[in-house]
């Protein structure tokens, strides 16, 4: 049998893997938002402490910007990401290897740092993806990720869009969950050690609530997905997710800046 063909065959059984290839396709246009992912992206390497010399994987790490920065720092960085589109950008920077957070592929306890900026909180089992970024860091290592709170400018944009999209399959869990500091505890566990929490806020620029919207149509994976969606099957609806989306913004838009808060978590593996 073909190996192309089976593997084909087994995404289309498994609904996970159907889900993690609609989201490849839909971060496709991220790139031009990693400019205002670049400033956090210092702030995430600050607060993991990394050290020149250390070994660290960049998890979902898009067009690279926390690699790059790590690098520069003087850390071995490996970068990852599920969007080959993402990956091409960042190999101009980056030493990049496509991988799912889900299925990472390295040995147990090889890095020193493991990072992720807004990216595995998009991986369709918390479980599953926290334990393979624990599986692939060191014993006394630091695990460290930025993710969008619930209560905040994106969190609240990616509940209003996934009422407006058919329901993932069973058992996928909400990204905005990973803003939630009880819930990152958890999911955590015993694993590790030295939890901390700092909350910060990404200023992206805007002329208007339309503007904002116009950008992330075109470079949100989700929002994207949410137009092609609909724009050809029910375009009324879309259109009131285009009022309830610029209502949205302007609570968050003040002189030209969307302010929008994240979390930032820390911890040490045991």
């Amino acid at each position: 049998m073909n190996p192309e063909a089976s593997s084909t065959a087994a995404t289309a059984a498994d609904p996970y893997e159907q889900f993690k290839a609609m989201q490849r396709a839909s971060w496709a246009n991220f790139g031009p938002l990693a400019m205002h992912t670049t400033p956090t992206a210092a702030r995430l390497v600050r607060f993991a402490g990394v050290k020149s010399g250390q070994r660290m994987l960049d998890v979902a790490g898009g067009t690279g910007v926390v690699s790059v920065t790590a690098a520069r720092l003087g850390a071995k960085v490996t970068g990852s990401d599920l969007t080959p589109e993402l990956l091409e950008q960042a190999r101009e920077n980056a030493r990049i290897a496509g991988a799912d957070v889900e299925n990472l592929p390295f040995g147990d306890a090889q890095f020193d740092v493991v990072t992720s900026q807004f990216g595995h909180m998009f991986a369709p089992r918390p479980d599953v993806a926290i334990k393979e970024m624990l599986r692939v860091l060191k014993p006394g290592g630091v695990i460290a990720f930025s993710t969008w709170p619930p209560d905040h400018y994106v969190g609240r944009m990616f509940s209003m869009v996934a009422r407006y999209l058919p329901p993932p399959p069973a058992g996928v869990s909400p990204p905005i969950q990973w803003g939630e500091p009880a819930i990152v505890r958890e999911r955590l566990g015993s694993a590790v050690r030295d939890i901390a929490f700092d909350r910060e806020t990404m200023l992206v620029g805007a002329l208007s609530p339309q503007h904002t919207r116009f950008v992330s149509e075109r470079t949100s994976g989700p929002v994207t997905r949410l137009v092609q969606t609909l724009e050809g099957t029910d375009p009324a609806k879309l259109a009131e997710f285009r009022r309830e989306f610029e209502a949205l913004v302007a609570e968050y838009l003040d002189q030209n800046i969307v302010r929008q808060s994240f979390l930032m978590t820390r911890a040490v593996k045991v």
